[in-house]
């Protein structure tokens, strides 16, 4: 009975989430706490990952910033504000994945290939069937072409404060 009174109003203080509103993605009570270790357990495993490749870089700088915004809140709603990657159970999911991955590029390694290696191109004339459209751009008009140049060679002129940025634009509508 004591306890009731007392756990009662301190379990309703305390935030508890009740779902992740995503379906087959369950909360996870203790999210910060396996966010650190996945996340230590990665940057420890990236080290098989020759230094120089952009891939490790890459892992090592967002691992190690998440990790320390983990270290800093410790709030589950405060880590996923300031990460902005979505909930704490999905961060656990692609820190999981991560890691597979790590394994996988390990395994494979990708970096490994040397520089004289040539790699066959195998080309399909074949036509594209008239139901599948063929994602091509149509050309971008004289401006951008003109703007490209004088942006390339140096010799763009900036506006004055009194004109338009862009003279027209009814021509891109």
């Amino acid at each position: 009975m004591f306890l009731r009174r007392i756990a009662r109003p301190l379990m309703m203080m305390a935030k508890v989430k009740e779902t992740t509103g995503i379906v087959g993605l369950d909360v996870v009570p203790n999210a910060r706490e396996v966010l650190i270790n996945l996340y230590r357990k990665t940057l420890e495993e990236i080290k098989a990952v020759p230094e120089d490749e952009g891939y490790r870089k890459a892992v090592e700088s967002f691992t190690r910033h998440r990790l320390s915004v983990c270290q800093e809140e410790a709030d589950s709603e405060m880590i996923e504000k300031r990460l902005g990657c979505g909930q704490v159970e999905e961060l656990i999911e692609e820190a999981q994945d991560e890691l597979k991955l790590i394994g996988h590029m390990n395994e494979w390694k990708p970096w490994g290939i040397p520089d004289d290696y040539e790699c066959e191109v195998i080309e399909n004339d074949a036509p594209v069937p008239k139901h599948i459209p063929l994602h091509r751009p149509g050309p971008l008009p004289e401006e951008f072409y003109n703007t490209l140049e004088a942006i390339t060679s140096g010799k763009l002129e900036t506006s004055k404060k009194d004109e338009p940025a862009i003279a027209s634009v009814a021509g891109f509508i």
